[in-house]
């Protein structure tokens, strides 16, 4: 199957050592070679980036690793397709606007016998489970919560219980942003890093490249790295349970348990 990065800052952060280590499965330390994309928020906008070649063996792969953009949420993506043919329009992150802003949205898994209606203006283009569900998941949000954007409790809430009916047609990572914040679910493998003052050196897995963190930093700053599997052999990772859903701002995970302000 495919592979997921994310990340989540609380100050535009580039992602070009992430990137670097994660692109470099894209074909050389791992077999997800059927296309690649990621997209990152500027604003209210957003670059978006696609191309069904490898990542280890694209361009533009190699434009994203030499240019610092800098962003509070990107997502990523590499694939080994499952279904739809490796063609661009079956490249993730999917983009769709809902509510006056983007959405991004990835996956990795294999849905199966998962054909839900598509009543409304989302519709796929190309031909993957996993832009079917990205339509599925817009369209039941926009059902149960009309034209106005719910706050975020209420919209995690319905998150959660939307990719728990999906995730009973297979497995289910996906990400999802709309540039305020980032939504993970897991199904099998997910982990996550918070990085923060004092920081570290990292050293990636899949890539002979370290870098120390307190050298491009400031002790104001904050990122969240979600990843499908640890990038770096030298930093504590921690792994989503099955079926849990977390949900990013600012660099760290939301405590959904602490009372409202």
């Amino acid at each position: 199957m495919c592979q997921l990065l994310g990340m989540n800052c609380n100050v535009p952060t580039d992602i070009v050592f992430s990137f670097t280590g994660f692109a470099t499965r894209g074909g050389r330390t791992d077999v997800h070679n059927d296309g690649w994309g990621i997209a990152f928020f500027e604003g209210a906008g957003v670059r978006h980036f696609v191309d069904h070649d490898a990542a280890i063996a694209s361009p533009i792969a190699d434009l994203i690793k030499r240019w610092p953009i800098k962003s509070k949420n990107v997502i990523a993506h590499i694939r080994k397709a499952t279904q739809g043919r490796v063609a661009l329009e079956n490249c993730h992150p999917f983009v769709r606007e809902l509510w006056g802003h983007y959405w991004v949205f990835a996956h990795n898994g294999d849905l199966k016998n998962f054909a839900p209606p598509l009543t409304g203006a989302f519709r796929p283009v190309g031909n993957t489970d996993s832009e079917l569900a990205f339509c599925f998941l817009l369209q039941e949000l926009r059902r149960r919560f009309g034209d106005i954007a719910p706050a975020l409790p209420e919209l995690s809430a319905a998150l959660r219980e939307l990719t728990t009916e999906i995730a009973t047609h297979g497995p289910f990572n996906m990400m999802l942003s709309d540039g305020s914040a980032l939504f993970a679910h897991c199904s099998t493998n997910l982990h996550y890093i918070i990085r923060q003052y004092p920081f570290a050196t990292a050293v990636l897995s899949d890539e002979e490249m370290t870098v120390d963190f307190s050298e491009v930093t400031t002790p104001k700053d904050r990122v969240a790295v979600i990843v499908t599997a640890p990038l770096t052999n030298n930093e504590t990772w921690t792994q989503f349970a099955p079926g849990e859903l977390k949900v990013f701002v600012d660099g760290a995970p939301v405590d959904e348990s602490a009372p409202e302000q």
